[in-house]
């Protein structure tokens, strides 16, 4: 496994936000976590990166125990979040912005991550000496997935990537999603079109107010009666 979490809690004061959590994420996979909004699912993310404290239980990644390690560790180990709400630095250029999402990187590798990223996507190129501020959402969700994806990542952490987007921008989205895959990237992502993420994974969890209450498979859940009637509409 890549990523293994076992009994994870955290609370944001004396708000229970996540109780004994535990999954797993194996090397090369693509796992989805759905759910309602303030079910935790973003929380999770933010303990996995480091950027949120756990209460108890522990995180390994790669067999390593990173419960008690930094965020920037955890990024130079290869863990990278593209975060809820895109989160660019607007002032600065398209391509100031990759450059700072391979900070941990040597020089030498930096061309060909800003290669990958542009041939990802194309429109990056044509705007890369543009404002990030000015680009549109879908452009702006293109930017922080490839900032993550200069880090040079081996578990992308992916969170609403389609929030906000219109239906055919979050389509390419997330098929791009689905490609990383075949470049090696692992990735878990967290999605509330739950019909969308769970047709692109391999597995999913699905939570409920801080608990993981049912995983599966991602054809499986998506014919599960219970997850068709709470998130699909059907």
């Amino acid at each position: 496994m890549l990523l293994e979490i076992n009994n994870l809690s955290s609370s944001y004061g004396r708000v229970q936000a996540l109780r004994n959590v535990s999954l797993t994420v194996a090397l090369g996979e693509v796992v989805a976590l759905v759910g309602a909004n303030g079910a935790g699912k973003s929380t999770l993310l933010k303990i996995i990166s480091g950027v949120q404290p756990l209460t108890e239980g522990s995180i390994h990644f790669d067999g390593v125990d990173i419960t008690q390690a930094r965020s920037h560790q955890r990024v130079r180990l290869g863990i990278a979040q593209v975060p809820e709400g895109r989160q660019v630095f607007g002032p600065m250029s398209v391509e100031d912005n990759l450059l700072l999402g391979a900070y941990t990187r040597k020089r030498r590798d930096i061309k060909s991550g800003l290669e990958r990223c542009y041939s990802m996507f194309p429109l990056l190129a044509e705007r890369r000496r543009q404002s990030a501020g000015t680009l549109s959402g879908g452009e702006q969700q293109m930017l922080v997935i490839c900032r993550a994806l200069m880090a040079a990542p081996r578990l992308l952490l992916l969170d609403e990537p389609s929030m906000g987007l219109a239906p055919i921008i979050a389509e390419q989205i997330l098929r791009t999603t689905s490609g990383l895959k075949e470049a090696n990237v692992t990735v878990f992502l967290v999605e509330q079109n739950a019909h969308a993420a769970l047709s692109l994974s391999d597995r999913g969890y699905v939570m409920e107010s801080g608990d993981v209450v049912m995983s599966d498979t991602g054809p499986n859940l998506l014919r599960n009666a219970n997850i068709k009637s709470a998130y699909l509409g059907s």
